[in-house]
């Protein structure tokens, strides 16, 4: 039973399934209506995340960009050959990102970024056939990222700099699948970690080879969060000296997987641009889930993950109608990390099919409204997770799973 905490800072990694693992891909609006391409695209300060060596090329002297998304997302789960059914009743997410860059010579530009790649929330009905494993999930990490960006020459630019990270999470599951109160309450254990905190880095590349043909590259640093004072607290654990469950500390450490972005974009009869986006996620590292209790009488816990480098292909595309108005339209597949044998329902996503659009409004040649929407359609999968023990037995969770979400998006952009 002490597994069952486990999956306690999975917590930390626990996001809704909008990219490959727990990875959101909800980074900004422009770029999000064009398939979430951005590599190597030059139109506003979201380049701060997609790719800071291009903020040198922004023509603006100043350029603020912020915005935020509601997701709506559902998950089915069904076992044929036992009947059980859930569906999940999750509260609307809301990450945002709010961006600025400052041209400081014409050879140096300057740049920050707060944003949330991970956070949402995920919660099943109680006592579902799945408790033992996950009840509800909630995550909100903030990312924070001053950058510098450095005109090489008139065809080519670097950038990059540090990320901080800090982070909240709770998860609530029951201790197994059949353990009760005298008053037939199941018990369960609830883990809660606060200013979970870490750093990384990012660097890009852009070359500019026309003044149509961008090409671009950026790398994200894998970071690891360590929580190392979490809260576990236990309810309704029947009086006996076979579950000395007691409230106490945990540590545990998940990591967020380095990334590698390379992409192009085309600017073609006169208002038309192309982009395309390749995202390999390096997903490898995330082997297996260790919790280190505070309290010796509970033993340490251990969960394998196994998870596989991912890939994403992005296409975008961009339509200049008129003064006022700039249409976009885009396509992501997204290819999951996860294995056979290892599909846990605390992030139950499979490959998935990103449909993505949205415009802007220019108000004036300072102010424009930006908007996006992302529906997100993943393939109905058949799977199991296969490495939960009770009593060291293995006991198999298996079942079909329905996933989709709707994502839609305001923000603004001021520049001069």
């Amino acid at each position: 039973m002490k597994k069952l905490v486990l999956l306690a800072v999975c917590m930390l990694a626990s996001a809704m399934m909008y990219a490959g693992g727990y990875r959101v891909s909800l980074q900004g609006h422009k770029s999000l209506a064009m398939g979430h391409t951005g590599v190597a695209l030059i139109d506003s300060s979201e380049l701060v995340f997609f790719n800071p060596a291009g903020l040198v090329f922004l023509e603006d002297k100043l350029n603020v960009s912020g915005g935020a998304f509601g997701v709506f997302s559902d998950v089915v789960y069904q076992n044929e050959t036992t009947g059980a059914f859930a569906q999940t009743d999750s509260p609307t997410g809301t990450p945002f990102y709010l961006y600025g860059s400052y041209q400081v010579t014409d050879w140096m530009a300057v740049g920050l970024g707060v944003y949330t790649p991970y956070g949402s929330s995920v919660a099943y009905e109680d006592d579902w056939a799945g408790s033992h494993l996950v009840n509800n999930i909630e995550l909100a990490a903030i990312f924070i990222q001053p950058t510098v960006s450095f005109k090489i020459s008139d065809v080519l630019s670097v950038g990059g700099g540090p990320i901080y990270v800090t982070g909240n999470v709770n998860f609530n599951r029951n201790l197994s699948r059949t353990l009760t109160d005298l008053e037939g309450n199941r018990s369960e254990v609830t883990i809660d970690a606060t200013g979970v905190t870490n750093w990384g880095w990012t660097a890009g590349v852009m070359v500019r080879p026309s003044e149509n043909l961008t090409i671009g590259a950026n790398y994200r640093s894998e970071i690891i969060l360590n929580a190392d004072e979490a809260d576990a607290t236990f309810e309704n654990i029947p009086n006996s000296p076979l579950t000395p469950f007691v409230d106490t500390k945990a540590s545990a450490s998940l990591p967020l997987p380095a990334e590698m972005t390379v992409g192009v974009s085309y600017k073609f009869c006169k208002k038309w641009t192309a982009a395309f986006d390749y995202n390999r996620a390096f997903w490898d590292v995330y082997e297996s889930l260790d919790i280190d209790f505070e309290n010796p009488n509970l033993t340490d816990s251990f969960n394998a993950r196994n998870y596989k480098n991912a890939s994403t292909v992005r296409f975008g595309l961009e339509y200049k109608a008129t003064k006022m108005f700039t249409l976009r339209a885009g396509y992501y597949f997204d290819e999951s990390p996860v294995q056979g044998g290892f599909f846990a329902p605390e992030t139950p996503r499979n490959d998935s099919n990103g449909y993505t659009g949205g415009l802007t409004v220019n108000l004036s040649d300072r102010f424009q409204i930006d908007a996006s929407f992302l529906y997100l359609h993943f393939k109905e999968v058949d799977a199991s997770y296969d490495a939960y023990f009770e009593n060291g037995v293995a006991a198999p969770f298996s079942g079909k799973y329905k996933s989709s979400a709707f994502v839609p998006g305001l923000g603004v952009t001021y520049k001069m």
